[in-house]
C-alpha cells in the first residue's frame, strides 16, 4: 500500500490497526523496503501445553462461555480460559487458578 502512496492513516483504517502501528510499518518500509515488513514469527514464550491438552482446550472453547459458568458473557475474554480448571490442562503453571 505504501508503494501506491497510501499513507499510514489510511493503511491503519483499511487494516483495522492503530495509527501507531501503521506509522511504525511505514518507517520500516521506508528504511528497508518490503523485506523489512516480513514477519519474524510469533513472539512470546513457546506454548507448554501438550497436543492432547491443546485439543481439549479447543473443545472447551468451542463449547462457549455459558457452558463453563459465564451465563452473562457470550464471548470469551482473555481471562476466561485461564479460569477453566480441568484435570490435565495446566492453563497457567506460574499462578494459582481462580476456583
Amino acid at each position: 500500500m505504501f508503494e501506491r502512496n497510501i499513507g499510514p492513516p489510511e493503511v491503519a483504517r483499511r487494516l483495522r490497526v492503530s495509527r501507531k502501528s501503521a506509522y511504525r510499518w511505514y518507517e520500516l518500509w521506508r528504511d528497508g523496503g518490503v523485506r523489512a515488513l516480513v514477519s519474524r514469527g510469533p513472539s512470546g514464550s513457546r506454548c507448554r501445553l501438550s497436543p492432547r491438552c491443546l485439543e481439549q482446550l479447543a473443545a472447551y472453547l468451542d463449547e462457549g462461555p455459558p457452558a463453563h459458568g459465564w451465563v452473562e458473557d457470550q464471548v470469551w475474554t482473555a481471562a476466561h480460559p485461564a479460569k477453566i480448571t480441568r484435570p490435565g490442562i495446566p492453563f497457567d503453571q506460574n499462578r494459582p487458578h481462580d476456583r
